[in-house]
């Protein structure tokens, strides 16, 4: 979503504000096998398992050798936090929030983006922010992290707007400032 001058923002935070997360995930969720191997049956008002995330492995965005982007990708190998978050996807894009999309959704955290690398200059004619696109050879980087577990089965416990760029904290951390939140319970 982009807000130009936050217009449209308020909307799209009323609109977060009536999702009900737990019913999505649970019109979305497949069923549990019970571990007796019967038919899982949901028992009616339960919740549905807690949403968690897992990060493994290390991709690029672009080809492996002129790599400006590296990032984590989520294991859903059974594709209910993918599901999930296409149906936020559409509740936004039915609200005409966001523009519609053909391209996948492609969930992930990034590791690694040279647009934000430090002391690269302003372009040769010192005006604007038209700086070369910086790209490296992540070909061994991502042979080396192939099989690298960033995190394991962290429980989701919000669905957050939050303004573009990370912001400098006190700590000297950098973190994305949060617009709205809802939690996911």
């Amino acid at each position: 979503m982009s807000f130009p001058r936050n217009e449209g923002l308020e909307k799209a935070v009323a609109l977060l504000k009536t999702l009900k997360p737990q019913q999505m995930l649970a019109d979305i969720s497949t069923p549990i096998p019970s571990k007796q191997g019967a038919d899982a049956r949901e028992l009616p008002g339960s919740l549905s398992p807690p949403l968690s995330v897992t990060l493994k492995s290390l991709h690029t965005m672009q080809s492996a050798t002129k790599a400006s982007v590296l990032y984590a990708p989520p294991l859903d190998e059974d594709g209910v936090l993918t599901r999930f978050c296409e149906k936020l996807r559409s509740s936004f894009q039915e609200a005409k929030l966001m523009i519609e999309d053909d391209r996948p959704l492609l969930l992930h955290a990034t590791i690694m983006n040279t647009i934000y690398v430090k002391g690269r200059g302003a372009s040769r004619s010192g005006k604007g922010k038209s700086r070369e696109k910086l790209t490296i050879d992540a070909r061994q980087i991502l042979d080396r992290y192939e099989d690298c577990l960033w995190m394991e089965n962290v429980p989701i416990e919000k669905i957050a707007i939050c303004k573009m760029g990370a912001k400098k904290q006190e700590d000297g951390d950098e973190a994305y400032e949060v617009e709205a939140e809802i939690n996911m319970v």
